[in-house]
């Protein structure tokens, strides 16, 4: 699908959606407590949608209520049942990132699939963990999806590479208390490690523990615990926020609340704050929301490298500063839905814009006080981050913008269109 935009102004009061990262980890948890778990405020994006079937075709009961999603955890039994088991993560990265180890919980043999742009996406690095803690693993050619997984896992000793992404230690953290033996994750190199806490989090809102060194470098998780089923409340996404908070920045007539907030969120793109407050931009915490309005904008350095989502939405902030501004972290890039870097100065270049890439920085040639860009047509490049960057640059556009492959916003913000509208002019 293609949109066609031609905002100017962006004003009044908005509430973010339900964060994909927390609400899955939350599923997930959930889908191994025996007894019913309420997950309230949930997200429908697409990629909790595949979490929530991958838990189901496990063997846990979903029942959508509304505002609540019911969880029936899967019983012991099922865990201990050999079969052959088949779910789809679609394209969410952590799904099937996640749900390997849990699966390894399992006797038997389960097959990880992948849709669209997670095809494209290396998951090998789940192959060596899962073989030192008891169960088998294997990528298909070239360590792409899908991802075959025996059980069961026992536990033990295993090193984790995690310089590309955190999602795998989270799938191990969240299913080693339930296997025999007490367990040794050796980690190098963790990235987001905002995400390995938020991990944490929620794993103790469900009863049980994993702890971790000073360093992120060392976790030891005891094994023989038990999931409890709980009443849990889905955090509101800063990382879907951080494309509206600086929308109102490079564009507010007036403030933009969003409501719905944790500003103690252990999210790491709750950093946004940072980056607006370097850039001189104007907001206000409030108890119930966080308000952003017009600023003059200058030009700033941050480090995305632990943050890598805020990417998108920082080049276009930096775009309405005045100066060249530098985002590091590029190489945390190439891994996503797209190659994120390329994608941000070819499309946002597309509209005029001047983005260039030096190793492991993002130069953006800011535009300067009563600076626009000309406008014109992009391609989303089936990446959700990509088509809000250049929602959000449209209101800097002299010309419309039209954004072809605009509904891959499904994956993290289905409605994202449509609540732009409600506080764009």
């Amino acid at each position: 699908m293609t949109r066609s935009l031609a905002y100017r102004r962006v004003s009044g009061r908005i509430r973010v959606p339900a964060s994909k990262s927390s609400m899955q980890r939350a599923l997930a948890c959930a889908a191994l407590a025996e007894g019913e778990s309420l997950i309230r405020s949930p997200s429908r994006s697409a990629d909790c949608l595949a979490a929530l079937a991958a838990a189901a075709a496990l063997g846990a009961r979903v029942e959508d209520r509304g505002e609540v999603v019911a969880i029936s955890g899967i019983p012991l039994s099922e865990r201990l049942r050999r079969a052959e088991r088949r779910l789809s993560c679609g394209e969410s990265g952590l799904c099937m990132r996640m749900f390997a180890p849990i699966a390894a919980l399992f006797e038997g043999e389960t097959e990880l699939l992948a849709e669209g742009t997670l095809r494209k996406r290396s998951v090998s690095m789940a192959e060596a963990p899962l073989a030192a803690l008891g169960a088998f693993c294997e990528s298909a050619e070239g360590g792409l999806p899908p991802l075959r997984v025996r059980g069961r896992m026992l536990g033990g000793r295993a090193s984790v590479d995690g310089r590309s992404s955190s999602q795998l230690l989270t799938g191990l953290l969240v299913s080693l208390p339930l296997a025999e033996r007490d367990s040794l994750l050796e980690v190098e190199g963790l990235a987001s490690k905002g995400y390995v806490d938020l991990t944490l989090d929620t794993m103790r809102a469900f009863g049980v523990e994993a702890e971790r060194d000073a360093a992120f470098r060392e976790f030891h998780v005891r094994g023989g615990q038990a999931y409890r089923p709980t009443n849990f409340i889905v955090e509101g996404d800063w990382s879907g926020a951080a494309f509206l908070l600086v929308a109102a920045a490079v564009a507010g007539s007036a403030s933009l609340s969003l409501e719905g907030l944790d500003t103690s969120s252990a999210q790491p793109d709750r950093a946004i704050l940072e980056a607006l407050r370097s850039c001189g931009a104007s907001f206000e915490e409030r108890a119930d929301a966080i308000a952003v309005g017009p600023g003059r904008l200058k030009s700033f350095a941050f480090d995305a490298t632990e943050r890598p989502d805020l990417f998108p939405p920082l080049a276009v902030l930096a775009l309405a500063c005045a100066g060249t501004s530098e985002l590091k972290g590029v190489s945390r890039l190439r891994g996503k839905e797209s190659d994120r870097a390329a994608a941000l100065a070819e499309e946002l270049g597309a509209l005029g814009a001047r983005i260039e890439v030096e190793g492991d920085l993002m130069l953006v040639r800011g535009l300067g006080p009563g600076g626009r860009l000309a406008g014109g047509s992009v391609s989303s490049r089936e990446d959700h981050r990509v088509a809000m960057a250049a929602a959000v640059a449209s209101l800097l556009c002299e010309s419309p913008v039209e954004i072809a492959g605009s509904e891959c916003v499904s994956k993290s913000w289905p409605s994202f269109f449509e609540d732009l509208a409600r506080v764009a002019s």
